[in-house]
């Protein structure tokens, strides 16, 4: 493999204002880079989550992604599905279909469309759903520091990184979260709760995770526990139409994700995207 100079963008996705979302780097071209390669800067840049710009392989795609966390690769995020995108249109990609972007990934072909000035993807179907065992939601009570009866409601609403999602009776409750700081597995949970009515959003959003030290984390704004939890929450009659989620408040982030299930019952899940570093990278 050779060393290239790669152009790399950093991007500010799902932020209410001026870098106030969740961080992404997105290397663009790519093409000939190894999956140790890939894994390995994704360490060294040290974010949530950087993608690997590619050509696609599926005819109906406008290009590929590979999506890494410091641990490993992931089928499909969200907030990478939004950040590639952005970077893919700020090269000159057109899309193939005029109102339509299709990203391919691990997850396979994700649709996407520019909703004003946001980009929005469709939720992908869940890969596992339906609620936890006992021993499943004792662990994830016990990871988040809560009581069982704190709990009104638990599914799994897995995607692809793998989230259990926690319902607590209100944003309150989830903010007061005191989560552990380490844990001996690799543990993916998302917290949810409700505002009160007349709120400037609907729900609060917590995602919190083990990485590949056993240090637990908590992500600044998901793109992808959205997308599940807006299914569950849709599914289960809690939200109705559309609605906005806070997510990153504790980190001193104000995320911000707006939700819409249309007519044919598809779910979408859009936010602000601005690319706010561009330079180049030796790999």
């Amino acid at each position: 493999m050779t060393t290239a100079s790669r152009p790399i963008r950093f991007v500010d996705v799902f932020g209410s204002g001026p870098l106030s979302g969740n961080p992404l780097a997105v290397v663009a071209d790519a093409e000939g880079i190894d999956e140790a390669t890939m894994l390995a800067a994704t360490r060294w840049v040290n974010l949530s989550e950087t993608t690997f710009l590619l050509p696609p392989t599926h005819p109906e795609a406008d290009y590929r992604v590979r999506i890494f966390t410091p641990a490993r690769e992931l089928p499909f995020a969200g907030h990478p599905t939004l950040g590639t995108a952005c970077v893919w249109l700020a090269a000159g990609g057109r899309p193939r279909v005029s109102d339509r972007i299709v990203q391919e990934c691990g997850a396979g072909l994700v649709p996407l469309r520019q909703d004003g000035e946001r980009l929005a993807f469709a939720a992908p179907p869940l890969i596992r759903s339906g609620p936890p065992s006992a021993a499943e939601l004792e662990e994830a009570c016990a990871f988040l520091g809560l009581p069982r009866d704190a709990v009104v409601d638990a599914s799994w609403v897995d995607n692809g990184p793998g989230w259990l999602g926690i319902m607590l009776g209100s944003a309150e409750a989830v903010l007061a979260l005191q989560p552990a700081a380490a844990w001996p597995r690799h543990i993916d949970v998302g917290v949810v709760g409700p505002h009160p009515s007349g709120s400037e959003t609907g729900f609060e959003i917590r995602a919190l995770f083990s990485d590949h030290t056993g240090a637990v984390r908590e992500d600044p704004v998901t793109g992808s526990l959205n997308a599940s939890l807006a299914q569950w929450l849709f599914d289960t009659g809690r939200a109705r139409g559309s609605y906005v989620a806070a997510q990153g408040t504790r980190l001193g982030r104000a995320g911000r994700v707006f939700v819409n299930r249309d007519e044919a019952g598809e779910v979408w899940i859009g936010g602000q995207t601005r690319i706010i570093i561009s330079g180049t990278v030796e790999i």
